[in-house]
């Protein structure tokens, strides 16, 4: 069976921002700042954005398939959304695997579904619910209660609003990494200041912290025996030390 625990950033689409607001002729940064502001109008308090004023700018990834494990974010640095977005559901087409997410269904994949959308990209594979394949009638990608996309946070929460936990503060219950001092809501002025790069690698970190979660999860529920959890992880060690990135090597240093 393959596995994709995947993990998306996103910045404004002020493009769109300043559609919806007359906001002709100003720069992207005082853009976003109108965008935040309607939005705290809106809720009394938070400021993040509905879904589909989110542009992604990063999709990152990591990928188990029969003998190997990839960690890696899709495309390249200046890839265009659409790009990043094609590769990923090229990559649901090729492979089938079981996506893994931590609040994908409630923030990751309705994103992707707006921005697919806005570019016309094709996903059949994705979309399909059994009328050409009788195997996704009972498992597929868009129900909630399916296996085929799990969304550990909504599913370890058994589904209840007021028991979801933050991916960071999991991950430290669990001896992992988190974020190691980055945030989410640091990506709209990295993104400003061009670091394409910073996010994708934070973008990676949050992947690996969901698929690590997903181990635990597979041995809570018997998929795995202790064996072959410590094995599993220890491919993920493997996999780290090989490629010998900085902020993978600072991912293990924090990996107890």
């Amino acid at each position: 069976m393959n596995v994709l625990a995947f993990d998306i950033e996103t910045v404004p689409d002020v493009a769109l921002g300043r559609k919806l607001y007359g906001l002709d002729g100003l720069n992207d940064k005082d853009t976003a700042q109108v965008m935040f502001a309607k939005r705290r109008e809106q809720t009394g308090e938070s400021e993040f954005l509905r879904h589909h004023l989110h542009r992604v700018v990063a999709i990152s990834a990591v990928l188990r398939r029969e003998d190997s494990l990839t960690v890696w974010s899709l495309g390249e640095a200046e890839s265009d959304e659409a790009d990043l977005i094609r590769r990923f559901f090229d990559g649901i087409e090729k492979y089938t695997p079981t996506l893994v997410s931590w609040n994908g269904g409630g923030f990751d994949m309705p994103v992707l579904h707006y921005r697919a959308l806005a570019h016309g990209i094709s996903a059949p594979r994705y979309w399909e619910n059994g009328t050409d394949d009788q195997s996704f009638r009972w498992n597929n990608y868009l129900s909630r209660y399916h296996e085929r996309h799990t969304d550990l946070m909504d599913v370890l929460s058994g589904y209840q609003p007021r028991a979801v936990a933050p991916l960071d503060e999991m991950a430290l219950l669990l001896g992992l990494p988190g974020k190691l001092g980055r945030h989410g809501s640091e990506v709209w002025g990295q993104y400003l200041e061009g670091n394409l790069k910073e996010i994708r690698d934070y973008c990676e970190t949050d992947a690996l912290n969901t698929y690590l979660i997903y181990l635990r999860y597979e041995l809570m529920r018997g998929n795995l025996d202790e064996a072959g959890h410590k094995r599993e992880s220890e491919l993920v060690r493997k996999t780290l030390r090989e490629a010998g990135k900085p902020h993978f090597n600072e991912f293990l240093k924090a990996w107890k």
